[in-house]
């Protein structure tokens, strides 16, 4: 990334900030959602096993919280794009 910096023309560096500081699409956001949620969720079964050594237990604690970290972090996400602080 640095050498890019001494490489890449300021025209180049210029275009690619402007692709950068761009909205990402809603679709984005959702696969972003679930590919972070299947890490968590698999991260809460885990801890939810070692917590209360019942399986079913971990798994049900885990499908609640699939969905409903979900949909939060979608919003999240949303609501990030409309901020331009960091961009």
């Amino acid at each position: 990334m640095i050498a890019d910096q001494f490489i890449v023309g300021k025209k180049q560096r210029t275009e690619s900030y402007a692709e950068d500081v761009k909205m990402e699409k809603p679709i984005r956001s959702i696969v972003k959602s679930v590919s972070w949620r299947v890490i968590g969720t698999l991260d809460t079964i885990l801890i939810s096993w070692i917590i209360t050594g019942k399986l079913t237990l971990a798994f049900s604690i885990g499908a609640v919280e699939l969905f409903t970290k979900m949909i939060l972090y979608f919003f999240h996400e949303r609501l990030w794009n409309k901020i331009s602080w960091g961009k």
